[in-house]
């Protein structure tokens, strides 16, 4: 067999046999350099340790802990209800509320999987109460949540623009006016599946109120604004305002809310490093792996196969967006993108498209797959969170899907909604 044909079998066997996807990566690598690869052994420990070396990794673990700060922090009580204060009166206002506040916290955590949590404990119960249904409702909080991997930061953007050596600030720009994009989409949807349900509205807010519910997640509301100002100004890098996150993070529960204590910082530090020890070790196997396919010259041959080669740049967009959408229906959305961005780049170059919309359509693709069955992250998230089989917890989803789809094509035709404010901060 030749290598690209036994990797791929590795990989199979393995990931039928149960193995989580950082064995099958790692194996397929040492397979390759054990027989079909000329070059000494001691080259794959290289390119792992590589993969995990750019300075740019060191925002993730920091995004990671100042997400898990927050999520068991208040912070996302105080952002739903400023939501509901301001949109809670018009017809659908608990929905569009939910989709708002997932999107607010987004921009807080940048983890989708966060949001889950963090929205979907207070709001399913809200809104089961109003009337919605429960497949409505749990489909509405798992890809309103997806908003989170589009709007900064985003852990999914730091991934890309790392393996596809595209500025991770610009990127982080970019995923801005997607996100409003899907945000409106979803907010319209709310109000007509309210008005055709005959969902009842509750009375509109004194501004009195809105003041008052405004103060109150001020501090929230000014993560964000850290976070995206800091970059656009100049004053920080994506690096650099990763450690401005964590130190904001503290100071905004620990300090101010006083919801988290001093002493639960060291295991909530823990649980951080944990997760950031997996992310590492995908990252530095999914690196080599990336090494062995450009070494077999597999990207050629996929392109070649495809027809890519000299396409029109739409239907290179749209097979790029395609690729990455089934394969994070499948497997974990870091994997896919250290997988397939080593294959799709030097195309991206080569036929002159923009990385940075590249990357934004990439992430968001990503986004859709981690909701999407069959084995989408947040769906697996979704169903510890709210007790509910498998069938219950995606039997909603189509309507949101095709949304999210609707805007990937949107973003292709018309690029400047991802592109306006990174070609104003950074040209």
């Amino acid at each position: 067999m030749d290598l690209g044909t036994t990797i791929l079998l590795v990989m199979l066997v393995l990931l039928v046999l149960g193995f989580p996807m950082m064995v099958p990566l790692a194996t397929a690598s040492v397979v390759a350099f054990m027989f079909y690869m000329p070059i000494p052994e001691r080259i794959l420990i290289q390119q792992m340790v590589t993969g995990i070396s750019p300075v740019a990794l060191i925002a993730v673990p920091m995004f990671i802990f100042a997400a898990d700060i927050v999520t068991k922090g208040h912070t996302a009580n105080r952002l739903i209800d400023l939501a509901m204060t301001f949109v809670g009166h018009v017809r659908g206002g608990l929905a569009v509320t939910t989709a708002l506040g997932c999107t607010m916290f987004g921009a807080v955590s940048g983890s989708t999987q966060a949001t889950v949590v963090a929205m979907g404990g207070p709001l399913r119960p809200k809104m089961l109460k109003a009337g919605y249904e429960d497949k409505f409702a749990m489909a509405l909080i798992i890809n309103a949540s997806d908003i989170a991997f589009l709007i900064p930061p985003s852990i999914g953007m730091i991934v890309f623009g790392v393996v596809g050596k595209v500025s991770i600030g610009e990127l982080f720009l970019a995923g801005i006016g997607p996100g409003i994009l899907i945000l409106i989409m979803f907010s319209l949807y709310c109000m007509y599946y309210a008005k055709k349900n005959d969902i009842p509205t509750i009375p509109r807010m004194t501004w009195a109120e809105r003041g008052k519910a405004v103060i109150n997640a001020g501090p929230a509301i000014m993560f964000p604004v850290l976070i995206v100002g800091g970059i656009y100004l100049g004053w920080v890098s994506p690096t650099e305002v990763a450690a401005v996150a964590v130190v904001y993070a503290i100071i905004l529960e620990v300090l101010i809310f006083k919801s988290v204590k001093w002493s639960e910082l060291l295991s909530i530090a823990r649980s951080t490093g944990l997760i950031t020890a997996v992310v590492f070790i995908l990252v530095g196997a999914g690196t080599t792996f990336s090494f062995v396919i450009s070494f077999a010259q597999i990207p050629q041959h996929v392109i070649g196969a495809l027809g890519l080669e000299g396409a029109n740049p739409y239907i290179i967009l749209a097979a790029i967006c395609i690729a990455f959408f089934i394969g994070c229906m499948f497997v974990d959305p870091i994997v896919v993108i250290l997988v397939l961005t080593p294959i799709f780049m030097p195309l991206v170059n080569a036929a002159g498209l923009d990385p940075v919309l590249v990357g934004t359509l990439v992430t968001l693709q990503v986004a859709i797959g981690s909701a999407t069955p069959p084995f989408g992250c947040d769906i697996f998230t979704a169903i510890a969170i709210f007790r509910r089989p498998y069938a219950e917890v995606i039997r909603g989803t189509p309507p949101f899907i095709f949304m999210l789809l609707l805007a990937a094509v949107i973003l292709i035709f018309v690029p400047q909604i991802a592109l306006f404010l990174p070609e104003l901060a950074f040209h």
